[in-house]
């Protein structure tokens, strides 16, 4: 079984999250979206982009009290620049929710299923035989991302993945689920499912043990020569 790409499919989806119904045998294991929260905050950078809006306005109106102005003037002063950072702020939030909206991650005993896209949507059918490893990054709360590292030939454009991607990797995408709720969980199921499949031992589930701030564990290697990392 190889990669498959489906196009624009989201309004006649026979199963959610799906572009067609599970054949029989097949089951889901888990199936869920990336947190907006930590969507906002860690790929889209809000909390980096209000600090850089705020210093922006601040520096304006210092600018302007140095120079010997009031308060009343400084104000003034950043009042055109006040709701164009709100507005910057409010679009890139939404742009995080609707990813967050839109996007469904679906594991199943044969495969990883990423529907992802807001205004052009398609689907990508991860074999599981086509993983050659996985990672797993895990954040606070019980979040992270798992990236898969495919095997072979087989590979998908950064842009389409986007964000579902991990970063920086464009010469080989490597697909990434989004900031996963109960991420070490989901991870345990992977490991087991591409064990089953491929026939052989992924790494102990002690590796997944929750961590209070963000680590990397790989999470279902192969042999050493096939293990991928997070960066």
């Amino acid at each position: 079984m190889s990669i498959e790409s489906h196009g624009h499919e989201y309004e006649f989806e026979p199963q959610y999250g799906l572009p067609e119904r599970l054949p029989p045998g097949e089951h889901i294991l888990w199936q869920g979206s990336p947190d907006f929260a930590t969507l906002a905050r860690r790929v889209f950078r809000v909390r980096m982009l209000a600090l850089y809006f705020a210093l922006l306005l601040a520096s304006r109106a210092g600018l302007v009290l140095g120079a010997g102005g009031g308060l009343d003037e400084a104000l003034r002063s950043i009042q055109w620049l006040t709701p164009v950072a709100l507005l910057g702020l409010a679009s890139v939030a939404t742009l995080a929710w609707l990813t967050a909206r839109t996007t469904v991650y679906t594991l199943t005993d044969k495969r990883v299923v990423m529907r992802v896209g807001i205004v052009l949507t398609v689907t990508f059918n991860l074999p599981l035989n086509a993983i050659a490893s996985a990672a797993l990054r895990r954040h606070t709360n019980g979040f992270g991302d798992i990236t898969l590292v495919l095997a072979g030939r087989d590979r998908i454009a950064w842009l389409q993945l986007w964000p579902s991607v991990r970063p920086w990797r464009f010469a080989r995408p490597e697909p990434m689920l989004r900031a996963v709720p109960s991420a070490a969980l989901v991870a345990a199921r992977l490991q087991t499912a591409w064990s089953d499949v491929s026939g052989i031992a992924a790494a102990t589930p002690a590796a997944l043990a929750p961590a209070p701030t963000s680590t990397q564990t790989t999470v279902q290697p192969r042999p050493a020569a096939w293990q991928a990392s997070l960066t």
